[in-house]
């Protein structure tokens, strides 16, 4: 069976002492964050900033340590059933402007429960939560030094 591994990340930036995260709408319809398949030799990191470059535009990007999240799932293509592995970092932005790719419809940035709403599939949900609640914590740790 085919694995297909692929690597992306939930992007956010404050806006008025809150947090703001990145969606983008793929070319089906469905609402997600920006992600892409590994190339070769590259690592999960590498593909996940070259992916939201490539979606997005935006290359003033910070990856925030100690977040990782996967997903794995099946899918089928062509009649075929393919073994997927989706790699999640958490990146921050200070830019507001996106230049969307020629393969996604739409992007928005949304606080955390318009956020939620949005997203179409369920890990993706699970993933913004368990970004959320690590800024949340990251946050009152510095707030309470």
């Amino acid at each position: 069976m085919p694995i297909e591994k692929s690597a992306g990340a939930v992007v956010f930036r404050k806006e008025k002492g809150k947090l703001i995260y990145l969606l983008i709408q793929y070319g089906l319809g469905h609402w997600g964050f920006p992600r892409g398949n590994l190339a070769k030799g590259e690592s999960w990191q590498e593909a996940a900033e070259r992916e939201i470059v490539e979606e997005t535009d935006l290359k003033g990007i910070k990856f925030i340590h100690d977040f990782k999240e996967v997903s794995k799932f099946f899918y089928k293509k062509d009649g075929e059933t393919i073994y997927k592995i989706v790699t999640f970092f958490l990146a921050e932005t200070t830019e507001e402007e996106i230049k969307l790719s020629f393969e996604h419809k739409d992007y928005k940035w949304l606080e955390y429960n318009e956020a939620f709403d949005l997203i179409t599939y369920k890990d993706s949900k699970e993933t913004l939560k368990k970004a959320e609640n690590f800024l949340k914590k990251k946050i009152s740790i510095i707030s309470a030094q």
